[in-house]
């Protein structure tokens, strides 16, 4: 067992002596045993200076109950599970206590219990608590459900309390929705610019152009994504967002573009324009926050400089007129191999 840092005085009650005085309370990385795997976790526990045995480290029966959660923990972190810290923010979230999280789920009243103080949760149950996390249309499921074991107050609270997160829960439909579109280029191909796809990438991405391009639509904030991919590929060997694109009437169009203007970086609102209906896209985060590194930011600023003022129809024209879209056929994948010969945007 390793120190891992440094000792502090505490006064408690003393086993050695059977006195309340300072002790020595330390910290160190210790192994444990936890469904037959070996794991390491930080163990508190206490030394007596005053006693003459050579043994005078203790750990009191509360603390060692505290042990064995870390070691617990350590197994589920291990295994991709969720901590008890994990399960009790998903609760709170909602509102909810222990029993009325394992009633929503239609389990025994003290399962949650357990698995914040003891018990760790196999992966089925893991997988259910993660859904109620990320999905909370899900959730709400769950307590339509099981109404019948809350009372009519509290099933109209916790009913709003989900309602309110309702917002976060169609975010995770899309994303799952652009996920299933891409299963078939989980790989780093010439399809997807050597760059698996990067959902908080293309988020931001569409949230900077939303920023710093005046009117943004759909049709034209498509066109500057594949440019952005194409001209980062073009420099620096690789795409920036993962997004494949297809040859259509309108030039490149990503797998899921209806779905990646509802990212949580950005909003949509939809304008008449004339008879047809347009859909603008605003920004929801601050730009200066985004972390792009300084050759991502060329790649963006080279792109809204050269396109950004470019009507809808124009910048269709220019893209129409780029090898990769004339090599390419209508519904095909465009390949990003065909962006060496892309025109220099200046």
């Amino acid at each position: 067992m390793t120190e891992t840092n440094s000792k502090k005085l505490v006064e408690m009650d003393c086993p050695f002596c059977d006195e309340y005085h300072s002790v020595e309370e330390g910290m160190r990385t210790a192994q444990a045993l936890v469904k037959g795997e070996i794991v390491h976790y930080e163990q508190v526990y206490y030394r007596c200076a005053v006693s003459s045995d050579e043994d005078n480290e203790f750990v009191p029966a509360g603390v060692m109950d505290d042990n064995l959660l870390r070691a617990r923990n350590a197994y589920r972190t291990s295994e991709g599970l969720l901590s008890s810290e994990e399960i009790a923010q998903i609760r709170e979230v909602y509102g909810l206590s222990q029993s009325d999280f394992a009633a929503l789920l239609g389990w025994g009243e003290v399962t949650v219990t357990r698995y914040e103080s003891k018990s760790v949760q196999d992966e089925t149950y893991d997988r259910v608590m993660r859904m109620v996390s990320d999905n909370p249309l899900f959730a709400l499921e769950s307590l339509d459900k099981h109404s019948d074991r809350f009372s009519a107050d509290k099933y109209i609270q916790i009913r709003r309390r989900i309602i309110e997160r309702v917002s976060v829960g169609v975010h995770f439909l899309k994303q799952q929705e652009i996920r299933a579109a891409y299963v078939d280029y989980v790989q780093e191909t010439d399809l997807n610019g050597y760059q698996v796809l990067d959902l908080n990438m293309v988020g931001n991405v569409i949230a900077y152009y939303a920023d710093r391009v005046p009117n943004l639509y759909k049709v034209k904030l498509m066109k500057l994504l594949w440019y952005t991919d194409a001209l980062c590929l073009r420099r620096h060997r690789r795409a920036m967002t993962g997004l494949v694109y297809k040859h259509m009437p309108l030039g490149a169009l990503p797998l899921g573009y209806n779905e990646i203007i509802h990212l949580p970086s950005v909003k949509v609102v939809e304008e008449l324009l004339g008879d047809d209906i347009g859909y603008r896209i605003c920004p929801l985060v601050a730009t200066d926050d985004l972390n792009f590194t300084s050759q991502e930011l060329n790649v963006l600023n080279t792109v809204a400089m050269a396109l950004g003022a470019m009507r809808t129809q124009e910048i269709v024209d220019y893209m129409h007129a780029e090898r990769a879209y004339v090599a390419t056929a209508l519904n095909e994948v465009i390949p990003f191999s065909l962006a060496k010969d892309l025109r220099e945007l200046r």
